[in-house]
């Protein structure tokens, strides 16, 4: 992909960054609301809970979980960090991809159940579920979080290549 030029970089770079950030904070919501939900004193509370769960769940974290990998990927190959020239950007790819992939599936399809439940007037069954993969969720943005900002491990051996071939060609 051609290199982007610096006002679009930044722009995007700029978008990443509050995607990505309101993803965390879009979690955060989640598991707050499953923490209210597996907790709460009453039926009422626990289903106003799950019902806004599933609000955030219909209308945010898919779009925003894929709006943060599409302008990671394309911030990626606009700029010389490339996707897997360098082994941190290589794993942010690879987690977020992940962790999209279970906000989709798994999470989604929990807050389902859970919404059937409540809709049905049943008790919702394993509310853990509902707040161990929130906090899961949240530990690997804060680590993806700390790794944009340290920047660790170097090069991967295809970004060495890449490098050594520039060098050449000069």
């Amino acid at each position: 992909m051609q290199q982007l030029t610096r006002p679009a970089r930044r722009a995007l770079l700029v978008v990443h960054v509050v995607v990505s950030v309101g993803w965390l904070g879009l979690t955060l919501g989640v598991l707050a609301l499953g923490i209210t939900g597996a907790t709460a004193g009453s039926a009422e509370a626990a289903e106003g809970a799950y019902r806004s769960m599933n609000v955030l769940g219909d209308w945010l974290l898919i779009p925003i979980s894929l709006l943060s990998l599409i302008s990671g990927v394309v911030l990626s190959l606009g700029t010389p960090w490339g996707l897997a020239r360098y082994r941190w950007v290589y794993v942010k790819f690879w987690l977020t991809l992940a962790t999209t992939a279970a906000t989709a599936f798994a999470l989604r399809a929990r807050i389902d159940a859970a919404m059937a439940d409540v809709s049905a007037g049943r008790a919702v069954g394993a509310t853990t579920d509902l707040i161990l993969a929130p906090s899961v969720s949240l530990g690997v943005y804060a680590f993806l979080t700390a790794i944009s900002v340290v920047k660790p491990w170097g090069m991967t051996a295809r970004g060495r290549r890449l490098r050594g071939r520039r060098a050449v060609a000069r």
